[in-house]
């Protein structure tokens, strides 16, 4: 087989999806960093806690707009992949850095791999269902993570042969990084909460926090809630807020700096709801058994709807699906432990290498 394997990948959600694909590989791949997330030092934070070196080839295209993101991606990745000549390129999800990987990798006629395939909001108003609907349909091997996920990519005329179904990396990602126990709770008594007595939040997506009435509205919402809101702030969320003085710690909202994945991981697994715009959260509490409330105009992870989460939009219907779901509906604490996770077992990196190394069969 010519050449050795590359991924690129270049924010940390990336990072901690793809860290299962790598460590199952047989032979480090040759790894790329567009640079989409460019705090260095909390990506590099990523690796360390995957027990992963850092990657040999940065890009650094951070601090742009999507466009000439995209645009000086697709350009770098081409001049590298021609240099670099790997056998194939694995990408993960629906980042700017994934679109380009595949229109790079197409381009140079180098095989694309996309992991977390098939993921559809049917909402053109996102800018990653764009994103992920070119890389799956660019690329020659979609792992998806789910069966609605297959569905969705045949419906879109993918032949079956180039899907493999395997689960997502989020839950050996998890299940790899979950403190124990007595961290856990070491976390807890950091922060100054009890387990099961407060909400975690978090706020990132430009729908909510770009437009300031919105983002009055869920400040407003949450500090209403019966129990203590912990809110990690995004960046973002903290320069709109500034820029049209809303006060983000309303009533009983308490704000964070951001958190390391680790330490999110602890507060995760302890809280009694988590009330966001994430779309890797509603992955990550099917995996920790912890109700959401999802506040977004749409989701492409429809498979924790009416288990793990509720979709809402702004407004009161914020506070009203929470308080349902802190008083047991409709499931209580003890129910959604016995409801499996739609996203497996732990497994998707180790079947996904499996899937990666017959499909390389095929065309060496």
């Amino acid at each position: 087989m010519p050449g050795q394997l590359a991924v690129v990948l270049g924010t940390r959600p990336e990072i901690v999806k793809l860290a299962p694909v790598i460590r199952a590989l047989s032979s480090p791949p040759l790894m790329i960093h567009t640079g989409q997330h460019y705090d260095a030092e909390m990506a590099g934070v990523f690796f360390r806690a995957f027990g992963l070196e850092e990657p040999a080839h940065r890009l650094e295209i951070g601090g742009m707009s999507r466009g000439q993101q995209i645009g000086a991606a697709v350009s770098k990745l081409d001049e590298m992949l021609a240099e670099l000549q790997p056998a194939a390129v694995i990408a993960q999800g629906d980042t700017n850095s994934t679109m380009a990987t595949a229109v790079a990798a197409n381009a140079r006629s180098i095989p694309m791999v996309h992991v977390e395939a098939g993921l559809r909001s049917h909402d053109r108003n996102m800018p990653e269902e764009h994103n992920r609907v070119v890389a799956d349909h660019l690329s020659d091997l979609c792992l998806a993570p789910t069966e609605t996920a297959l569905a969705n990519l045949t419906a879109e005329r993918i032949p079956e042969e180039r899907i493999v179904v395997t689960g997502n990396t989020v839950v050996d990602a998890v299940l790899h990084l979950l403190p124990d126990r007595g961290a856990r709770r070491s976390f807890l008594e950091h922060h100054g909460v009890e387990p099961s007595r407060f909400v975690l939040s978090t706020f990132h997506r430009p729908e909510n926090v770009d437009d300031p009435e919105r983002l009055q509205t869920i400040v407003d919402e949450l500090g209403g809630l019966e129990l203590e809101v912990l809110l990690p702030v995004h960046p973002r969320t903290r320069e709109v807020a500034a820029a049209n003085d809303i006060d983000l710690q309303s009533g009983g909202v308490r704000l964070l700096n951001p958190v390391d994945y680790v330490e999110f991981l602890a507060l995760l697994s302890e809280c009694a709801l988590v009330v966001g715009d994430s779309g890797g959260l509603q992955e990550e509490v099917s995996v920790l058994k912890k109700p959401m409330v999802v506040v977004r105009n749409s989701t492409e992870r429809p498979e924790v709807l009416g288990t793990f989460c509720s979709l809402v939009d702004v407004g009161p219907e914020i506070s009203g699906s929470a308080g349902r779901w802190l008083a047991g509906e409709p499931h209580t604490a003890a129910e959604l432990i016995d409801i499996p996770s739609p996203y497996g077992e732990g497994d998707a990196g180790q079947r996904s290498v499996e899937a990666i190394e017959r499909f390389l069969e095929t065309i060496y």
